[in-house]
């Protein structure tokens, strides 16, 4: 009998029950374009949240993969290896940061941020001062410090009790955040420069101006967390370039290895030596065949692909805004949110009926299309899209 369940049988029987997935088997695909296990073609514009940077099975990712996988797969981080350090090398340059620390996703990143924010100021100061304070609406991950870290009640309901260590406040209270300080406890501000999950919304500039500045004045630690929004995704490598911050510590993951588990944790001057051996560490972290692949994303991401990410996503805003159904679009570069009149879901359905693949980000439609769509693929997907918004 299980011999002939399908795909999704199959998975529906075997797979935990945590996703909510859309009824089709994905088998193949190129580029852009991605095909089910009946060989109808999709374009894709959700690079798997972000993750696809270059597309599908791209010819220079795969040889560079397959390069390392020919050579070694896996060493553990007691020893070095020369796709770690050449990563390593090319992320700091390209950033200006100091160290680089490499994991598997984006949780753990932010998880090594929050270690590494502990240290840095109970080292200087006191036990005492530990708490990190995070933004309403964002999301940093799901094991249980970085789902704490998170300021959506949703993600915390059927896992009380929270860890201790966490302080909220709203996206533009700069004095919620000025209270928290106040009180002697905070370690480290924490924040997306475009909140994903809670919506693709990007942070007004002023208050991240002002975060900036409060971080400054009291020694307290600034952590980017890039996971969605870096990489190249919003127009610049990592997003926070476009508000003229320096963060202290800038985590990533999701487009870093182009379709690969690999997450990193970036250390300024000022926190570069915080953590010493002994006290951080990941077996698979440093995995040779993801730096691989990683690395021939970040070398590949360069001023005039970045330009491209800028166009493609001001096409997107200009073309789609106004159009019947539509009441707004946010987010920066090509990580876009669409407002509709219709429920979201059933613009999702619409889209996938009619051969393009969209995701949501609560009660909008997400686009997060791979760097590199083709333009005719993009203007196609966009008239389908407007096709769906429309009353019928």
């Amino acid at each position: 009998m299980e011999n002939n369940l399908t795909i999704s049988a199959r998975d529906d029987l075997f797979h935990a029950k945590t996703y909510a997935r859309q009824p089709l088997v994905i088998k193949e695909g190129k580029g852009s374009l991605v095909y089910d296990e009946n060989g109808k073609e999709y374009i894709d514009l959700s690079s798997g949240i972000a993750v696809n940077t270059f597309g599908i099975a791209d010819d220079e990712w795969v040889a560079a993969v397959s390069e390392q996988l020919g050579k070694l797969q896996h060493m553990s981080n007691l020893f070095y290896t020369e796709p770690v350090a050449k990563l390593a090398e090319a992320l700091c340059k390209k950033t200006s940061m100091k160290r680089a620390f490499f994991c598997n996703s984006g949780a753990e990143a932010n998880e090594c941020a929050i270690k590494a924010a502990r240290k840095y100021s109970q080292d200087k100061y006191v036990k005492e001062r530990y708490k990190i304070i995070t933004l309403v609406n964002s999301f940093h991950g799901r094991t249980m410090a970085t789902l704490t870290a998170t300021g959506q009640d949703v993600f915390h309901n059927d896992f009380t009790p929270m860890l201790d260590g966490f302080y909220y406040a709203a996206a533009g209270d700069i004095d919620a955040v000025r209270s928290y300080v106040n009180k002697g406890d905070v370690a480290a501000i924490m924040f997306e420069i475009v909140q994903g999950e809670g919506g693709v919304m990007p942070l007004d500039k002023t208050f991240v101006a002002a975060l900036a500045d409060i971080a400054k004045q009291n020694d307290i630690l600034l952590i980017c967390d890039e996971v969605q929004c870096g990489n190249g995704r919003c127009g610049k490598y990592f997003a926070y370039e476009l508000y003229d911050i320096k963060p202290d510590i800038v985590t990533t993951a999701k487009g870093l290895g182009g379709g690969l588990p690999i997450g990193a944790t970036l250390f300024s001057e000022k926190t570069g030596d915080v953590l010493t051996p002994s006290t951080h560490g990941s077996t698979f972290g440093g995995n040779p065949i993801a730096c691989a692949a990683a690395l021939n994303v970040v070398n590949r991401i360069d001023d005039e692909l970045l330009a491209e990410v800028i166009k493609k996503g001001e096409y997107i805003k200009k073309t789609l805004e106004g159009k019947e159904g539509i009441k707004s679009v946010s987010g920066l570069g090509l990580m876009l949110g669409i407002e509709t009149d219709k429920s979201a879901s059933e613009i999702v359905e619409k889209c996938r009926d009619n051969g393009v693949i969209v995701i949501t980000a609560k009660t909008k439609v997400r686009l997060l299309p791979p760097l590199n769509i083709p333009w005719e693929l993009l203007q196609k997907a966009v008239e389908v899209i407007i096709d769906a918004c429309k009353e019928e």
